[in-house]
């Protein structure tokens, strides 16, 4: 008996939500259908896309949001809902009478990058094709670093230059800063690029959260982020932008961060706890903004995690393993999860989730495919020759001598801390994280009994 075509779609992505750049949606799910890769690459900005054919149902989702989608049955063929989180799926399903189909492991996630596309999908359910549209060159002859700082940073400075040029000019802009690499770039690429274009950088602030014991604003003891990100404003003659968000311990909730990300891996918990706390901040300050920009994706891009703290990875397999922390293993490797993807893939959510959820479109250049690109082609293996430190500092100094050659400042370079690390007291963090992946996975299936 052959298996019978999707007889619906029922599609649960906000049309508002998607940030397409220099093309309509339609043109772009042209593009899906086409079977170009080198089209679909093309399409730019943000976007979670669905495009049907007939039988064949197209799905792809730039590297910075999720997509998700779910196969139930009913009589008349395979009902395939689309969403960008779980919950939604299992919302769509309980509308329908299909909730007792439901559950969130039988969720599959698009892994970014790829096409996916289903056919004639039914009983049983064949596999998805994917179809890979961005496959960067890797590691070009030359050792050169202000070469690849120029050509990274470069990358970076013309996709800030996109995306300032596709919002509206007066419209007030929020950075997520902490004075690290990553933001730091960030911020002067977007302070440079509205001065280029004749705008003030007075419609940009960078917003830095503290989270600590004390009074707000007064005896209040919190992470070592804050006086980072003044240092680096300080040095950098833009100390009028910086803003702090102080909160109190309360206000970092792992359990919550579980339910918004809709996901369970320890450091990306804690990522969003705190995330989720500095959106609330702004939020409550700001009730109209509309737009956080951020660094995620420079970690990824130039491969800067301790490799001694997890215990899948040697040095070897990060500097050979193309896109390993973007995409993780891989879609076709054993360890490639269906239902969350792998690498950034999968922990885009620790930075999509809590700005939706306070009602903020987010933007990172560093998740660009242009930026990765430009990441891609370094040498890694070459530079490193397998010492680990000489793998870490290579982050800074790429992106030194870069932001030296195209705006001719001497960026300010700080220690690596992630992101909840340098926002919390170390002893109030202790006490907020003290969960595991095992708790926050129990917690999580919880909420679907």
């Amino acid at each position: 008996m052959q298996p019978k075509p999707i007889a619906r779609i029922i599609e649960r992505i906000d049309p508002d939500a998607q940030q397409l750049i220099g093309i309509d949606i339609e043109e772009a799910k042209r593009r899906l259908l086409a079977n170009d890769p080198e089209a679909v690459c093309q399409i730019g900005g943000s976007f979670a896309l669905v495009a049907r054919e007939g039988e064949r149902v197209c799905l792809a989702r730039s590297l910075d949001r999720p997509l998700r989608y779910f196969l139930a049955k009913e009589v008349d063929g395979p009902l395939l809902v689309v969403a960008d989180r779980i919950d939604s799926l299992c919302q769509a399903l309980e509308a329908q009478g299909y909730g007792a189909q439901f559950h969130p492991s039988y969720t599959r996630m698009v892994p970014a990058h790829h096409v996916v596309t289903l056919r004639l999908v039914g009983c049983p359910d064949p596999n998805p094709r994917y179809q890979r549209f961005f496959a960067p060159a890797r590691a070009t002859a030359t050792s050169d670093l202000d070469e690849h700082g120029r050509a990274y940073v470069g990358a970076l400075l013309a996709e800030v230059d996109r995306w300032l040029d596709a919002v509206a000019p007066d419209e007030p802009l929020g950075m997520l800063f902490s004075g690290g690499i990553d933001s730091g770039a960030v911020l002067l690429a977007v302070v440079h690029r509205l001065l280029a274009k004749g705008a003030s950088p007075s419609r940009l602030k960078a917003f830095t959260l503290s989270v600590g014991a004390g009074s707000p604003g007064g005896g209040f003891k919190g992470g070592p982020d804050l006086a980072q990100a003044r240092d680096f404003l300080r040095r950098t003659d833009l100390a009028m932008l910086g803003e702090a968000i102080e909160v109190a311990p309360e206000a970092v909730d792992p359990l919550e961060a579980v339910r918004v990300i809709e996901d369970y891996k320890p450091l990306d918990v804690e990522c969003a706890a705190v995330a989720l706390a500095l959106c609330r901040g702004i939020r409550a300050r700001y009730p109209k903004w509309r737009l956080l920009i951020d660094g995620d994706g420079g970690d990824e891009n130039l491969k800067d995690y301790p490799i001694e703290a997890n215990h899948e990875l040697t040095i070897r397999s990060v500097v050979s393993n193309s896109m390993l922390y973007q995409e993780g293993w891989g879609v076709d490797a054993l360890k490639h999860s269906l239902t969350y993807s792998g690498g950034q893939s999968r922990g885009c959510v620790r930075s999509w989730a809590p700005l939706r959820r306070y009602g903020f479109a987010g933007f990172s250049p560093l998740t660009r495919p242009r930026v990765i690109e430009a990441a891609e082609a370094i040498p890694f293996a070459t530079l490193t020759r397998g010492d680990h430190q000489k793998l870490y500092a290579l982050k800074g100094e790429i992106v030194r001598r870069g932001m030296r050659a195209h705006l001719g400042v001497d960026m300010p370079i700080y220690p690596k801390r992630r992101f909840q690390h340098g926002a919390t007291a170390e002893d109030i963090a202790a006490t907020r994280f003290a969960g595991n992946e095992r708790h926050y996975r129990e917690h999580f299936f919880s909420l679907y009994p």
